[in-house]
């Protein structure tokens, strides 16, 4: 096994990419770079509008300032490489090198779902039905520690999971069927024993993404129950306003994140899951400044008084 691991460090993977069709590289490469920017320059400009304008500086804008930083952290773990790849000849990644992109798309992605948990299900859940201690329970210091313990707890996820995967041998074909190294196509090219790898990683998924996607559950069960007593229709119609944008980002989030990893390896397909893995690793980081900016008048006031200060 330390021989085989051994050639899998020294020649490294294959990364197939999105498709194998040279005429299809160039277009492709434009598409994602649009969309890489447009993700960098959209949650920028959030981060930078919560910034400049003190009325934003709420709990829950800070964590969706967060929120933004982590999803501009995360599309840059994948898509820069994506884009060499599609430009280069080799589309060739280290063995270290891909284990270390492992490791940061599990701990970044983690954390966006705590970060999707913490900031914006509790959050919502205290500001809608216990609003007379919402400055207790939201306080600066606990917002602080949500936000550490969602990195921590992600982390060590990725770190432990990123171990499993380095005790694996690789001795046949090194062609990863995906355009980064997750860990189901890499799962696929093993000729270890992966059966008590699925089981492991499998239930520690569930551990990990079940447990903040239940919190959002739980939390919006409350919030819909409080919100039907309101008597009137517009105190009704603004408590639902201000999750809309929230329950968008988490159906895409999740609802790709669910199908791609919560099904058996013998399940795995190359292509819906590429087109899956696309959505929560590139589309939703790119619509999220959209979703919370487009719905929100704070955000908008926000972004606003950014533009003028820029222009003075």
């Amino acid at each position: 096994m330390e021989l085989k691991n051994q050639s899998s460090s020294t020649s490294g993977f294959i990364l197939l990419g999105l498709s194998s069709n040279p005429h299809l590289q160039k277009p492709l490469f434009a598409i994602f770079l649009s969309m890489y920017l447009v993700t960098l320059v959209g949650n920028m400009l959030i981060i930078l509008a919560i910034r400049s304008d003190s009325r934003l500086h709420t709990p829950m804008y800070f964590f969706l300032s967060n929120l933004s930083f982590m999803d501009i952290c995360f599309t840059t773990v994948i898509v820069p490489k994506m884009l060499a790849n599609l430009l280069s000849e080799t589309k060739g990644i280290s063995y270290v090198g891909c284990l270390v992109q492992m490791y940061f798309f599990m701990a970044l992605a983690n954390t966006n779902s705590y970060l999707l948990a913490s900031s914006m299900a509790i959050d919502r859940l205290v500001a809608i039905c216990n609003p007379l201690h919402y400055d207790v329970a939201m306080r600066p210091r606990h917002c602080l520690l949500m936000l550490l313990g969602s990195c921590t707890i992600s982390h060590l996820h990725a770190l432990f999971r990123v171990l499993l995967m380095s005790r694996l041998s690789f001795c046949a074909s090194h062609v990863i069927k995906h355009f980064f190294c997750d860990t189901q196509p890499v799962l696929k090219l093993s000729c270890s024993d992966t059966s008590s790898s699925q089981i492991v990683v499998m239930t520690e998924t569930l551990a990990v993404i079940v447990t903040p996607f239940l919190c959002i559950l739980f939390s919006y069960l409350r919030i819909i129950v409080t919100v039907f007593r309101i008597p009137s229709a517009a105190g009704k119609w603004k408590a639902f306003s201000t999750c809309g944008s929230h329950l968008t980002v988490v159906a895409l989030f999740y609802g790709s994140v669910i199908y791609v990893y919560f099904r058996p390896l013998s399940m795995y397909s190359v292509v819906k899951d590429r087109v899956a893995t696309v959505m929560y690793t590139v589309v939703t980081p790119m619509l999220n400044p959209f979703i919370y900016s487009l719905r929100n008048k704070d955000m908008k006031r926000g972004l606003r008084k950014l533009r003028d200060r820029i222009h003075s």
